[in-house]
């Protein structure tokens, strides 16, 4: 029994010996990185670092925020400029040969712009603009070829 107790106490001892020596080479181990880290350093330098990075990624953070507001900008714009072009020729009259007539539709983002027409016949030549709102004119009737050009215009992208 007092040989089990001997032994006991021994293996504890060991266990208790091999968790200093690992604690030994960690605190070595911490100790090498503060020497790398902190090498010519002082605490006065190390706080005008820190202070020095905080203004850096403030003047960044600003830098975003402006970058945000004129990509949104931008964007407006985009959406309000013409990007959407349908053209169409087609034969108005069955008694002349030719598609010598068409219809031109310029639409922003919001199907809004105008259609141009134009009408070619043996008297002459005739050019219509109407203003289209999402899509539908407002103060004028449109034509089939009117209406297929702002539905050709919707769907592709330019």
């Amino acid at each position: 029994m007092k040989n089990q107790l001997i032994y006991f106490c021994l293996g504890i001892l060991g266990l208790i010996i091999l968790w200093n020596v690992y604690l030994q080479i960690s605190l070595q181990k911490i100790k090498k990185f503060q020497r790398i880290l902190f090498t010519g350093k002082k605490a006065q330098s190390l706080e005008k670092i820190i202070t020095e990075n905080q203004q850096l990624v403030l003047r960044h953070s600003n830098e975003l925020e402006n970058l945000r507001k004129t990509t949104a900008s931008i964007q407006s714009l985009a959406f309000r400029s013409i990007h959407r072009v349908g053209l169409i020729r087609f034969n108005p009259f069955r008694d002349i040969g030719g598609d010598q007539s068409f219809s031109l539709a310029l639409l922003d983002g919001k199907k809004t712009g105008l259609v141009i027409s134009s009408l070619y016949s043996r008297e002459g030549v005739r050019v219509y603009a109407k203003s289209v709102k999402e899509g539908i004119s407002t103060k004028h009737p449109l034509t089939e070829e009117e209406k297929h050009v702002i539905e050709k215009a919707s769907i592709e992208k330019n």
